[in-house]
């Protein structure tokens, strides 16, 4: 392994960094593929009950390696199967915490959408700017920006390509807190803390059903996430979470 992403743990959670300071941690394809190794190895990891995805104070991630995709082909791109890996990350069953300070754009913010909550610094800039360059966001950008901010506003990012500032993103609905600029960290690793409290089967599950409502209609949503439940209930997690409640004790979950 390089050392385009670095990995610290600090058991119950990871805090996985991309480590390219000098190109604003722009996406490449060989950065891409060790996040996914990395993230995935986490995520398999019983001791890792959430990651926390950071960049740097300038830069979550501005976006591609430009330079990559101004000399391929558009049979490079599809046998690169590129895209695919912001869905591979989208499908981790570990929560996924995306803290963000500084321009978080095009790629990058596909990627930090891609979480399952921003953290976002007051000094956050998110945008999707490929039209700019003749292209159109193809890592998710469409979708998931036009699901977590409606069709208005995801409009008006894509097609005049003008950046969210972290207030106007948090009132549309993209971020989930934020937090002043030097806080911004450590604000995800308390938040990755507390969700790595919590029953982590219980966690899993909450996030698939989620996560469905948000691909689905209400109906199919409603009739999966009453499977899940039910699923939970079966865990030994859920008999400890119980019996800690009415014991009045901390629960010691096993992730079983």
């Amino acid at each position: 392994m390089s050392d385009l992403v670095l990995v610290a743990r600090d058991e119950p959670i990871a805090v996985v960094t991309l480590n390219r300071p000098d190109q604003l941690n722009a996406l490449s394809e060989p950065l891409m593929e060790e996040l996914v190794e990395r993230l995935t190895e986490l995520d398999r990891d019983e001791a890792i009950r959430c990651i926390v995805l950071a960049g740097n104070d300038r830069a979550f991630a501005a976006g591609a390696d430009i330079g990559e995709m101004a000399t391929a082909s558009a049979m490079d791109m599809l046998y690169a199967r590129r895209v695919e890996r912001w869905d591979a990350i989208r499908k981790l069953w570990t929560p996924l915490v995306a803290a963000v300070s500084g321009f978080c754009l095009g790629g990058g913010n596909e990627l930090a959408m891609s979480c399952d909550l921003i953290i976002a610094s007051e000094t956050a800039k998110f945008g999707q700017p490929e039209t700019s360059l003749g292209i159109i966001p193809g890592a998710g950008g469409t979708q998931r920006l036009t699901r977590a901010v409606g069709k208005a506003k995801a409009m008006d990012v894509i097609l005049s390509g003008r950046f969210l500032d972290a207030a106007e993103a948090e009132r549309a609905g993209l971020v989930a807190r934020i937090v002043p600029q030097e806080a911004w960290l450590e604000e995800a690793k308390r938040v990755a803390r507390e969700i790595a409290s919590k029953g982590p089967v219980a966690q899993r599950l909450a996030k698939e059903a989620v996560n469905r409502a948000f691909d689905s209609t209400l109906e199919l949503g409603l009739e999966h996430e009453r499977r899940l439940l039910y699923l939970a209930f079966a865990s030994e997690d859920a008999g400890e979470g119980l019996a800690a409640f009415g014991e009045k004790r901390p629960p010691d979950f096993k992730s079983k």
